[in-house]
């Protein structure tokens, strides 16, 4: 989320339930990592809230250690979800896919527009799905990457 935000509570919240729709609408586990480390607690907290997994990293820790140990640590694969490079080259090396904030939310906005059924803009070419060049192009990551999109 960054710095940008003048009420960071607000949209932690705001993202909660934004992901708390998108499992109503696609089912997938979603877990939400969020900075503690200037005023979190003495151990790190993690909730269930609206059906999101939500942990806040312990005073001292930041989210980007969290996420890296449980990438590390879990059996399955990831999507994660950060535009932070080290965090991203971290999940790839791991086995995991990573997706930049904006590509996840590109995904967000197709599939809460079908959700409410506004099949008006799916026709859209922002929305078909045409095909330009070799698909052997692609590199394997993106490939990966391209997979992933189609699955969310």
């Amino acid at each position: 989320m960054g710095i940008f935000h003048r009420d960071l509570e607000a949209q932690r919240e705001k993202l909660i339930y934004r992901m708390s729709e998108y499992i109503k609408g696609k089912g997938h586990e979603v877990t939400i990592v969020f900075d503690g480390w200037k005023s979190g607690g003495k151990i790190e907290n993690q909730s269930l809230i609206k059906g999101v997994n939500v942990i806040y990293s312990r005073l001292g820790e930041k989210a980007d250690a969290v996420i890296k140990r449980i990438v590390s640590s879990e059996k399955k694969h990831w999507i994660v979800v950060s535009s932070d490079r080290e965090i991203s080259d971290h999940a790839w090396t791991k086995g995991s896919v990573a997706l930049t904030a904006d590509e996840f939310i590109n995904v967000l906005e197709k599939s809460e527009k079908f959700l409410n059924r506004d099949y008006v803009l799916l026709e859209d070419e922002e929305y078909s799905q045409k095909k330009k060049g070799s698909p052997n192009k692609l590199s394997k990551r993106n490939k990966i990457k391209k997979r992933t999109l189609n699955k969310l």
